[in-house]
C-alpha cells in the first residue's frame, strides 16, 4: 500500500513545482525603486503630527506657519514678520540665532541634531 501513495504523491509534487516554476521572480532593481519612491514620497509630504515640524525646525504645536490659528494670535501679538510671512520669533531668515534655540529644544528631547528645515 505505501508505495502506491508513493505514485499518487509523486504526480502531484511535480504538478506543484511545475506550477510555481511558472512565476516570474519580482526585478530587484524595480523593488528597490518602489522603497525609494516611498521614502522621498514620505520625506516630500509634510505632516503635522509629530512633535516636530521637520518643514519649518520649530515643535509642531508652536508652528505658526502650518498652523492658521497660531498665526492669527502671533499677527495679534504684534510678533510677525511681514517679508517672510511668519511669526517674528520663529523667522530664521531675520533672526538666525532662533534656530538654534529651536534645535536645543528637539536636541533635549531626542539626544541628536534636529533635521534641517525645509523652508
Amino acid at each position: 500500500m505505501n508505495w502506491k501513495n508513493g505514485l499518487t504523491l509523486l504526480p502531484m509534487l511535480t504538478l506543484a513545482f511545475a506550477a510555481g516554476c511558472g512565476q516570474t521572480a519580482s526585478n530587484p532593481a524595480q523593488t528597490k525603486q518602489n522603497v525609494t519612491d516611498t521614502e522621498s514620497s514620505e520625506v516630500a509630504e509634510h505632516t503635522h503630527d509629530g512633535w516636530w515640524c521637520s518643514e519649518h525646525g520649530i515643535p509642531e504645536e508652536q508652528c505658526g506657519m502650518c498652523n492658521a490659528k497660531l498665526a492669527a494670535e502671533f499677527q495679534k501679538k504684534g510678533d510677525w514678520c511681514k517679508e517672510h510671512d511668519r511669526p517674528e520669533s520663529q523667522c530664521f531668515i531675520c533672526h538666525p540665532e532662533l534656530e538654534a534655540q529651536f534645535a536645543a529644544l528637539y536636541e533635549a528631547k531626542y539626544g541628536k541634531q534636529p533635521p534641517k528645515p525645509t523652508e
